[in-house]
């Protein structure tokens, strides 16, 4: 299939999946799954999981596992307050940058120089950040100082002299507010493009359009770029890229340095929008990020829709517990859909050899999704709220979920986690 082809397809899918919310929103009354307030809380959230996701990518494409990425995280929540509150967002911005890269680069020493399994070094990394912080927190912020004076504690910081601008996308949500307007009016699917549409560009947090930007800038240099093909093919064969002349250990330390980075620019995110360092603040959303790049192949469209997805789901919770009922329709559909394509493809004409190859299990299958469809079906009518228990974990189990179903076409990297030494052979 052509790339422009692709391009195609993924619009198709898009413009399918709004239509498929706007009936699931009519349906079951509930307005906040398409209204712009859910959708951009779906994009505050979704973005720190993307950005530690994109440094994942970038360190298990050259060969490195990265589950340091939470302990990553929190030294750039914890610079960028500290820097925050004395020089304002820029500087709080550089400094979660340089946070997170000082975690990557205790990481590369480990894994790179002295062949420490990358699993070991990264559960160390997530001890340590929490534990470097609070130590940092307790010499910069205890009593006495200027940092106390102003506000600062043991498990936070003052609040950032000056926030990150919120600028809105020009034609979309300067000027009147149409888009607010129409989304008012709860037409099906005119009012659902609108209030998608304003959540995604009305009073935008600078570093939102930077991490948006950040994916094509990853994919491009990466995949058309001849530094990109050559961290690559350490991730795949560093024995064979070395052969080529390929430094392998510099690529290896530049690709988990640019990891921590990336982490870090996801904990300032997280001041950003709180205005200070909080302790404990990424809530996991590390761990939540390799998720994501795991369910994107290691690619960053697919580490986009992961990252998007939890960040919806986790969006929609704040917004209103009684529109999460509405996934059980909305599952109820698309089991709907993959049914009648299911069935499509069954009576379609083939030949005879074809038609008594279907296998018993494919029968087995639709006969689970049809199943599936009248018990979500039948939730979705009797089920009027959940237990805030069941809301709560309700993005974890959905990316579970998510996980489970696309764990059958996944691809890591040949040599990724594998411990390189220059000269040795595999």
């Amino acid at each position: 299939m052509t790339r422009l082809s692709k391009y195609h397809l993924a619009l198709i899918g898009v413009a399918a999946l709004i239509l498929l919310m706007s009936l699931v929103r009519v349906a079951s009354g509930q307005n906040d799954i398409t209204s712009s307030g859910t959708f951009a809380a779906a994009l505050l959230l979704a973005v720190p999981i993307g950005l530690a996701g994109l440094g994942g990518l970038w360190a298990e494409r050259a060969g490195v596992v990265n589950i340091g990425l939470e302990g990553m995280m929190v030294l750039g929540t914890w610079f960028a307050g500290w820097a925050g509150y004395q020089w304002g967002a820029w500087a709080a911005l550089l400094a979660g940058l340089l946070g997170g890269a000082l975690g990557g680069l205790i990481h590369a020493i480990a894994t790179v120089t002295f062949g420490v399994d990358h699993i070991i070094s990264g559960v160390a990394i997530n001890l340590l950040g929490p534990g470097i912080t609070r130590f940092l927190s307790e010499v910069f912020y205890k009593d006495g100082t200027a940092a106390a004076d102003a506000g600062a504690g043991f498990t936070g910081s003052p609040a950032i002299t000056s926030p990150a601008p919120t600028p809105s996308l020009p034609l979309l949500s300067d000027g009147p507010d149409l888009l607010g307007k129409l989304e008012g009016t709860h037409w099906f699917l005119l009012s659902d493009l609108a209030g998608i549409l304003r959540g995604l560009t009305h009073e935008v947090n600078v570093l939102v359009i930077l991490a948006v930007l950040l994916l094509p800038l990853t994919f491009f240099v990466l995949w058309h770029t001849p530094f990109g093909l050559r961290l690559r093919s350490v991730g795949e064969n560093p024995w064979a890229a070395e052969s080529l002349g390929v430094n392998v250990y510099r690529i290896k330390y530049l690709a988990v340095v640019v990891s921590g980075a990336f982490a870090g620019l996801g904990g300032v995110f997280l001041v950003f929008v709180s205005s200070k360092y909080v302790e404990g603040q990424t809530q996991g959303r590390g761990f939540i990020g390799l998720a994501a790049m795991i369910f994107g192949n290691w690619r960053p469209g697919g580490l986009a829709i992961g990252s998007s997805l939890f960040g919806y789901a986790s969006g929609l919770q704040l917004r209103s517990t009684g529109a999460i009922t509405s996934f059980f329709l909305f599952g109820a559909l698309l089991l709907l859909i993959y049914l009648i394509v299911r069935v499509r493809r069954m009576l379609s004409p083939g030949r005879p050899a074809e038609l008594a190859a279907r296998s018993a299990r494919e029968y087995t299958l639709m006969a689970v999704a049809a199943a599936g469809m009248v018990v979500l079906f039948w939730l979705w009518l009797t089920v009027d709220q959940l237990p805030n228990e069941f809301v709560f974990i309700t993005p974890h189990v959905l990316t579970l979920i998510v996980l489970l179903v696309a764990s059958q076409r996944l691809r890591m990297p040949k040599a990724d986690g594998v411990r390189y030494r220059r000269g040795e052979q595999h």
